[in-house]
Order: C-alpha cells, then structure tokens, then sequence
C-alpha cells in the first residue's frame, strides 16, 4: 500500500495529467463499424485457425501498415471479439515498423478497441505510452501509468524505462535523470535497458562526465553491471574530445573482465588518428588483430580514410584489396574515403575508374561521390571536365544541389568565364535549387573582378530582395572593387549598410576602407577609421598597418609613416 502511495505522490508531483480519456491523434486510414447478423458470423474452426494465422503473421512480421491494418478491421469483425491478448500482439508487430512512425496509428486502434468494450491490459498500456512517447508526449506517458495503476497493474522496469526513453527522444535529458533519481528513491533498480537508454542520450548531447557519473553509479549501487554496449557507447563518445579518459575506460572494462569488440577499437583508432597519434592509432589496431578480432566494413572504410588523408592512397588502395580479398564487401563509406584520396591527389582517371568499378559492383557512386569528383577536377582547372560529370549526374538522375553549383559557379568565375556562371546560376534555380550567400558571394566577385560593377551592384540588390542576407565578406568583396576603382564614395555607403544591418566589420573589411582613403589622399579619414576601429574591438593587422604606412609615404608623410612602422613592433 506504501508502494502504491509513493508512486501516486510521484504523478502529482510531476505535474501531469493523471487520467487522460486517451487522446487521440487522428489516423489516415478510415474505420467503419459494421453490423453483423448469425448467418455472417465466422465459423469457430475458422475463427481459431484465422487468429492463429495472425499470431504467425505477428511473429514473423509485416513490411508495411496496409496488411496489418486489414488484420485488424478483420478481428473487429468477430463475433465474439478476439482476446485482448491477440491485439496487443497485433499492434506490437505494428509498432516495430519504426521507419513507418506507426504510433499515431496504434493510438486510433486503440481507441476503436475502447469503443468495442475491449479493456486495455498491461501490454497493451506499456504499448500506447510508448507510442505517446515518440510522438512528444511523455505527459501523456505518466497519465497511462496513473491509469495503469487505478485498474491494478503497478508501473514496472518497462515502464519506468519507457517513460525515461521518452524524454531522451525529445532530447530533455534533465527531465530523465530527475525521473531515474526518483525510481530509485522509490526503490526501483534501474536495469541495463534504462541505463543504456540514458547513458546513449547523455553521449549524444557530449554530456560524458554525467555518461561516466552514471556508469560509476551502476557499479557502485548496484544498479546492474554494465555491459560491453554500455562501454562503447562512453568510449566512442569520449574519443571526439576526451581521448586520455576513453583509454582510461578501454583499460578499466578490460580489467572487468570485458572484453572489448570490433566497435571498441574502431572508436579508439579513429579517436587516436583524428586527435594527430598515429602509432598509437597503429598500436591498438596490431592489438586488435593479436586479439583475433577481425576489422569489419567501419574499421576498413576508416583506414581507408585515415591512409588517404595521409596522402598514402597506394596503402588505401591495399586495404581496400584486402578486405574485397577477406569476403568484406566495400560500401559507398570504403569508396568514397578512396575516391576522396584520388580526387586530393589529383589522380582524376583513376578516380573516373573507381567510379566506374562502384557502379559495376552495384554500389551505384551518389551525391557525396560527384561532388567530390567535381572538386577534384576544379582543383586541377579542368572547368570543362566538371561540368561533364554535372551533365552524368543528370542522366543517372541524381539532382545536384547548392553545394555542388556553387563549386561550379566559383570555379567559373575564378577563370573569368562570367556567362556559363550565369547560366549555371540561372539553370539550378530552374531546377528547384535556391542560390545562397555563397552562390551570390562568387558570382558578385566574378562581376567585381571583370570590374562589371554595376551588375554586381544589382546582383548586391536583388540577393537581399529574395532574402538573403549578405555578410561581411560579401559586403568586402564590394567594396574592395568599388575602392580599386576610385568609387570610394559608394564604398562607404556599403560600409555604413553593413553596420546598420547589424553586421561586424572585421579586420579586412577597415583595412580595404582605409586602403580607400589612403588612395584618395585622405590621411585624416584613414586614421580616424584606424582609431574607430580599435574601439570596437577590432585591431589592425600588419596589412592594416603596412596599407597606412604606404599612404604615408605615398602623401610625403614619412614622419607618420615612420611613427605607424614604430607602433606595428
């Protein structure tokens, strides 16, 4: 009775609703309630062979929502109805369709079941939180377990567990930590399940110290002994930027007799290599394979990664041999990481001939692999090249999107080719691609470098019309042509906008102002920006200072030129 109290004293502190007359949330697929006569009534021979058949069905599974919706319009329509027993079996072989997001749908179910006199049972209780868990509503969740425990099934480690999960999927940590520190108040011993659930949510926002916090609770209060699973997840998350703690741990589950896998050493190797050490990333991979652990497809694709950003391609291309040799098949990772190393290098036909050799083994290259591709051949000038393998994407049907464009509308610029970066410019909105601050960015320093400055001053006005916003660095690049071209006025006007707009001049944004002022012969105004710029926090480079210092000498001010030379040591 004690225990009873203490779990009600916990809803009403949480502040949720206590009984909900469980809200729904409509489903898209129609319902109708039907009548039925004796003479329509199913057979009893049938009936048993028919929810026989559909408990065979629910083991094995469905592929997607239509069949297991037509089950369920069939059970509605035996007379007597089926066992709750068989509906929470139906709509648990429902809810593990997750790619699907079937929880709204088991809701509306169940609410038809309501309407059918069919009392829900713990299962099926267990289900309908979990589903309002997924969808955001873990208050609902709490109301559940208050109607759970009115009509005498007291909350257990399931639904504790569920409860916690659903504030890790909405990504309110805090909220799930507060509830475990209360079960366990209440004298409840969180199992692996919830454990692992939070210990996953904690590494996923990089909370380690509260992820390590709890595995040292689990240890020492007896929670449960915490497993492999649990090791990697704090392991492979301490590797990002933590690495000396994720040895620490890699030794200390050693030392508790457990063993680590594939997945352990792979965290570590990519850890060690990333944080710049090599031979220790070497050393855990000669201790893995003295273990007798084989490599799986994620160590090989980053080896094959971690040999290619070393410029060793000839190793990635050995490794990659070697797993094809051991049975391991390649995947778009392996290839890509490989393609990455050739395009780096500048070794375009053998990256063409990768490209070839992943369509052939049905690893068809995707988005990721022509922009690299593109890139590769942009690094070696070959503008024309590029725009072949834009033209291949189309043709297999993959659309290219802004990141792509833009490195082609950047590479046609830089090589003054203006009218095919217009076309391209014109040509992906056309496909449904939204140019951004780094389309317009290119374009408008092609045009200030043709000194077409009139265009870029338009093309300034029509990315804000269209709403989007210019930086700083666009506003530099225009100013810049509009100082070189003695349009210091114009400049000034942009400066001026670009501060009103709440934007932050940086270090070269005054330093093309005062080389501005500087050209003109206006010493005063430079040095007044000079000033206004350190006031805002803003100090002068040694560009800043030499493009003064030439002003100087350029207006026959060696005194000051020399007092600026003296101020730059």
């Amino acid at each position: 009775m004690k225990m009873k109290m203490k779990i009600q004293a916990l809803y009403f502190n949480g502040g949720t609703l206590l009984f909900p007359p469980f809200p729904l949330i409509s489903s898209p697929f129609p319902f109708h309630f039907r009548h039925f006569s004796s003479k329509t009534n199913v057979a009893i021979d049938d009936r048993h062979l028919f929810i026989d058949s559909i408990k065979e069905h629910c083991k094995l599974g469905f592929s997607d929502l239509k069949y297991p919706l037509f089950l369920f319009d069939q059970l509605i329509c035996l007379r007597p109805l089926p066992s709750i027993i068989v509906f929470s079996q139906l709509f648990t072989a429902i809810s593990k369709l997750k790619r699907l997001q079937p929880h709204s749908t088991i809701i509306s179910l169940s609410k038809q079941l309501q309407l059918l006199g069919i009392r829900p049972d713990r299962h099926l209780l267990g289900i309908l939180s979990n589903c309002y868990c997924h969808l955001g509503r873990v208050d609902f969740g709490f109301s559940i377990m208050a109607k759970s425990l009115k009509i005498g099934y007291p909350p257990d480690n399931y639904t504790f567990n569920t409860l916690i999960n659903g504030y890790i999927l909405n990504d309110n940590l805090p909220q799930a930590a507060k509830l475990l520190d209360k079960i366990v108040n209440f004298g409840f011993r969180p199992d692996i399940v919830t454990c692992g659930s939070m210990v996953k949510g904690l590494c996923r926002i990089g909370d380690n110290a509260s992820a390590l916090n709890l595995l040292t609770k689990m240890q020492s209060q007896g929670y449960c002994k915490p497993g492999l699973v649990i090791y990697n997840t704090i392991i492979d998350s301490l590797c990002k930027d933590k690495l000396q703690q994720a040895m620490n741990l890699f030794s200390d589950m050693k030392t508790d007799g457990i063993q680590p896998d594939v997945v352990t050493y792979t965290s570590l190797i990519r850890g060690l290599y990333n944080s710049g050490c090599r031979e220790e990333a070497k050393g855990v991979l000669i201790e893995m394979l003295k273990s007798n652990i084989a490599p799986n497809i994620a160590t090989y694709s980053m080896l094959v990664d971690m040999f290619c950003k070393d410029g060793n391609v000839e190793e990635a291309q050995a490794t990659l041999q070697l797993m094809t040799n051991k049975g391991v098949a390649p995947d778009i990772i392996t290839y890509s990481a490989l393609l990455d190393g050739y395009c780096l290098r500048g070794q375009m036909r053998d990256a063409e001939k990768l490209l070839d050799i992943m369509a052939q083994s049905g690893c068809e290259p995707n988005l990721v692999s022509f922009s690299t591709t593109i890139n590769g051949y942009f690094k070696l000038k070959d503008i024309d090249k590029a725009l072949t393998i834009l033209q291949n994407m189309f043709q297999k049907g993959i659309a290219p999107n802004v990141v792509i464009y833009n490195t082609l509308i950047d590479g046609f610029c830089k090589a003054n080719r203006l009218t095919p970066a217009r076309q391209l410019f014109n040509d992906m909105q056309a496909h449904g691609v939204t140019p951004d601050v780094v389309t317009y960015s290119s374009l408008l320093d092609g045009l200030c470098k043709s000194e077409r400055l009139d265009e870029a001053v338009a093309l300034l006005e029509d990315m804000e019309d269209k709403g989007i916003k210019p930086t700083t660095v666009t506003y530099s690049i225009l100013m810049d042509s509009l100082c070189e071209a003695g349009q210091l006025d114009d400049a000034v006007k942009f400066f001026s906008d670009l501060v009103s707009k709440g934007l932050q001049p940086d270090c070269k944004t005054y330093t093309i102002l005062v080389k501005g002022f500087c050209k003109k012969g206006l010493m005063d105004e430079a040095t007044r920006l000079l000033s206004k710029m350190e006031e805002d926090g803003c100090f002068p480079n040694d560009v800043t200072y030499n493009t003064i210092i030439r002003g100087y000498i350029l207006n026959n001010d060696f005194t000051k030129a020399l007092y600026y030379r003296d101020l730059m040591k």
